[in-house]
């Protein structure tokens, strides 16, 4: 599997009783380590005993050294690709009532030519047939298209392409059919039908059906398979065989921080064995849910994971009757 995430990070997590905007707050602890969506993916991928991980993406020049030390303390093959400018700060705020607060740094600039280093990095990396995982934000100055780029690629190659990606960088990329795409149910929201806030994890009677309608519209602007997911209460996936809810079993969230990028790391190793569309969907929503039990993005317990993925059961969306959900 190949992971590329241009836009890495140091990720803080902040652990305190309550943020309280205009104050000062004293925290209870702070975690620094490697960050972006990118090495959550290899880490639940790593840790569901995939092999022959390798993460792609950015190095920038400042600090960039501190940040392949944690990488390789992780034992996560990287392949960087240099970049003036410092390393991004993500900001995770944990509160005790169980509130989490993400704030996200912009990354470095980057110019056309550093962009067409890194396609070149890729091409040169990437293994034919073997499942490439887009991952993440991208950096100021990449181009729009860049996973729209990097899936044509791997289609090139004959590697399917997992996009999981913010609002813009994902709408461009869905007119080369990237063959899995996993938005959460506000980011899918936003790109369809203009929606302006993130809510971590989405609760609701509405919750599926809103997320099945978003699933069929990125199906139809061409993803080959369209998943929305929606935090604890489940995930909706439309492929050309049909569409279905699937049920989020019960969990202990610590920290929902990383369970959409362990889903893509779950997912794509299913999707390399070739597994069935609604059990890649299992496979990553048991990564996903198994990794918001712990305190750090993209660990998890693979026990777990199989538990979890035991209890999913899909049901098809003509089977859903719950009032207030719209289901077309």
């Amino acid at each position: 599997m190949l992971v590329i995430t241009p836009n890495l990070t140091f990720d803080v997590t902040v652990a305190l009783a309550d943020l309280v905007p205009g104050t000062v707050s004293r925290a209870d602890s702070t975690l620094t380590s490697a960050g972006g969506k990118g090495v959550n993916v290899v880490r639940a991928a790593t840790a569901l005993g995939g092999t022959e991980i390798r993460l792609l993406g950015f190095l920038p020049e400042d600090d960039g050294d501190r940040l392949a030390g944690y990488l390789v303390a992780e034992d996560i093959e990287f392949i960087g690709v240099p970049l003036p400018g410092a390393v991004r700060v993500a900001t995770v705020i944990l509160e005790h009532s169980g509130r989490v607060s993400v704030i996200n740094g912009p990354g470095p600039r980057v110019l056309p030519e550093h962009w067409a280093a890194l396609m070149e990095r890729v091409a040169d990396t990437l293994t034919a047939g073997e499942v490439i995982v887009c991952s993440g934000s991208l950096p100021p100055g990449a181009p729009a298209d860049g996973y729209a780029e990097i899936t044509a690629l791997g289609h090139a190659h004959g590697c399917p392409v997992i996009v999981d990606a913010a609002p813009v960088p994902l709408r461009a990329a869905l007119a080369c059919q990237p063959d899995l795409v996993s938005p959460n149910l506000s980011e899918a929201e936003s790109m369809l039908f203009g929606r302006t806030d993130e809510i971590v994890d989405e609760v609701g009677p509405d919750v599926p059906g809103r997320a099945l309608n978003a699933a069929r519209a990125l199906r139809e602007a061409g993803a080959v398979r369209a998943v929305v997911t929606a935090g604890g209460s489940g995930a909706a996936l439309c492929t050309a065989d049909g569409s279905w809810w699937l049920p989020a079993p019960p969990i202990h969230v610590v920290s929902p921080i990383g369970a959409g990028d362990s889903f893509a790391g779950a997912a794509g190793l299913a999707l390399a064995a070739g597994e069935a569309a609604v059990d890649v969907v299992r496979a990553g929503m048991a990564g996903g849910s198994a990794s918001c039990e712990t305190a750090v993005a993209g660990r998890l317990d693979p026990l777990r994971a199989s538990a979890i993925r035991a209890a999913i059961t899909p049901v098809p969306a003509g089977d859903l009757t719950n009032a207030g959900q719209v289901v077309r």
